[in-house]
């Protein structure tokens, strides 16, 4: 009995020394080893560029046509674009690059990435940590500078992952591919919902690494997982991406963190909410102008449930951003709210950068009727005419 006690007092502090061993070789929050691809192979940045081994990017085990290229390269009349920095590689036919990394065993996480196209007719990129995967289409360039940053979701399956980029395209020319850099890694934790708030995570202050130097934001293609979404609680229910963007360069509604709705129908998000049916709710959000120079008119359009409501924003020189209202009745006891831009907007600086209205600080609570009124000022009545008595 003695040992079977010994071993029960032992087991938190041996779990508690095993889950800090984990954590500290789980893959911190930030850039992957030479994720930049900045860091020199043993003999130097090569003039050509094409790694002839699986060890030639170090940190990376190289499979197929892989070349670093560097920031003003030339292919023909093209000069390649680097997304940051000077260097990035470039993925050929049916190329890809792995890294191992450690995780922690059911935790969900977020790359973030840069990508710009090349020479490909159809150009995409395959994203995966076995075996979770995902394609994205890097077809629509959502920026001027010619390259995005992008963020996928996954769930770890084991501690020993293999974080993998593929070019699935087959072109005439074996190099044609797209270029990647600046490859992070987040583990995401998802915000305690708020008692006096139906929706999770509604102020989009967790989502995927941003890389405090980057200007662009972080683009989230479709994604109809809510389970492992880079922005928990929320999906991309459209084949377009929406744009995340933090208040360092961007104009933010309320927090460091906000999204910005691009291509109209083509970019919406929703989440479910739990709700009681037959109790009417109200949803507010904060809308507003990224300061992006984004052309006006900029308008959202915001359902919830069965009402949907076409919004627009108006500038206020006091304010970058409105609060609006939508009122509902539920008719179950999960509902859902969404929001898309209902115009294509672009930036008048360059007009071809799509930009759009900022949505934020999206609520949705129980409305306060009559009824609830009338109550409160009988209770009022009632505290009003104790003091007196009392008096």
């Amino acid at each position: 009995m003695n040992s079977i006690s010994a071993a029960t007092k032992l087991f938190p502090l041996i779990w508690l020394l095993v889950s800090r061993f984990v954590a500290v070789y789980a893959a911190d929050d930030g850039l992957l080893i030479n994720g930049d691809f900045e860091t020199a192979p043993s003999g130097g940045f090569a003039d050509d560029g094409v790694g002839d081994s699986p060890n030639a990017v170090p940190s990376w085990k190289l499979n197929g046509t892989v070349e670093l290229v560097t920031s003003g390269q030339k292919q023909g009349g093209m000069i390649l674009i680097v997304p940051e920095g000077r260097h990035a590689v470039r993925l050929g036919n049916d190329a890809q690059i792995s890294q191992d990394v450690k995780l922690e065993k059911g935790e969900i996480y977020s790359i973030t990435f840069s990508a710009s196209r090349t020479c490909a007719q159809l150009e995409s990129l395959n994203v995966s940590v076995p075996p979770a995967t995902q394609t994205i289409d890097l077809q629509t360039l959502y920026s001027v500078q010619g390259w995005d940053t992008y963020a996928w979701a996954f769930q770890a399956d084991q501690e020993d992952a293999h974080v993998v980029f593929t070019n699935p395209g087959m072109e005439d020319d074996p190099t044609c591919g797209p270029i990647i850099d600046d490859i992070a890694i987040k583990k995401l934790f998802v915000p305690t919902k708020p008692k006096d708030n139906a929706v999770l995570n509604g102020d989009f202050e967790e989502g995927p690494w941003m890389f405090r130097n980057a200007s662009l934001g972080v683009l989230l293609p479709t994604n109809l997982d809510e389970e492992t979404s880079s922005l928990p609680g929320w999906i991309v229910e459209s084949n377009r991406a929406v744009r995340y963007i933090d208040s360092y360069h961007f104009s933010v509604p309320g927090g460091k963190r906000a999204l910005e709705l691009l291509s109209g129908k083509e970019g919406i998000i929703s989440q479910m909410v739990p709700t009681k049916p037959n109790k009417p709710y109200t949803m507010s959000f904060s809308l507003g102008h990224a300061g992006d120079m984004c052309k006006q008119p900029l308008a959202v359009m915001a359902f919830a449930g069965d009402q949907a409501e076409n919004v627009h924003y108006t500038p206020d020189s006091n304010s970058t951003f409105q609060t609006a209202n939508v009122n509902f009745t539920a008719k179950a006891e999960r509902t859902r709210v969404a929001f898309y831009s209902v115009y294509y907007n672009t930036r008048s600086d360059d007009g071809s950068s799509l930009c759009g209205p900022v949505v934020d600080d999206i609520r949705v609570v129980v409305s306060r009727g009559i009824k609830d009124l009338g109550l409160s000022v009988c209770s009022l009545g009632f505290v009003v005419l104790g003091i007196l008595f009392m008096v």
